[in-house]
């Protein structure tokens, strides 16, 4: 994996840089426990790229 992939989510467009800092597209950069709390806990459509903070799968 390269230092600088970035991922972006299909389902809200979120940026995810070095597998953990993320930028918002409005307001501070977080990271994927952050993007969870503001973002995908709500996402009702499949596909997000940032799996819960307490799974086995989360990177």
């Amino acid at each position: 994996m390269s230092e600088n992939k970035l991922g972006v989510c299909p389902v809200c467009g979120v940026k995810i840089l070095r597998g953990d800092l993320v930028i918002f597209s409005y307001g501070a950069k977080g990271n994927r426990i952050k993007l969870w709390e503001r973002v995908c806990q709500y996402a009702t459509k499949p596909g997000c790229i940032n799996p819960h903070p307490n799974s086995d799968n989360n990177s």
